[in-house]
């Protein structure tokens, strides 16, 4: 995947959301919280697709060593 700047806040809100995933209790607010930063950031760069940001950020939460 191409070089893709990430920023921290999305990468705290995906941890948020991955966590509450993780224990069963994930909340409408935190998946919106997470849904509407992917497409705020997305619209704000030339070219990223939403998708494409929201697959890398998922990819360097969940699989960090990789």
């Amino acid at each position: 995947m191409a070089d893709i700047t990430i920023p921290e806040h999305l990468i705290a809100l995906e941890r948020t959301a991955w966590a509450e995933q993780q224990a069963g209790a994930l909340t409408i607010a935190a998946a919106d919280a997470v849904q509407a930063a992917y497409r705020e950031h997305a619209a704000a760069t030339d070219g990223l697709s939403r998708l494409t940001l929201e697959m890398a950020t998922k990819r360097a939460v969940r699989h960090p060593e990789g």
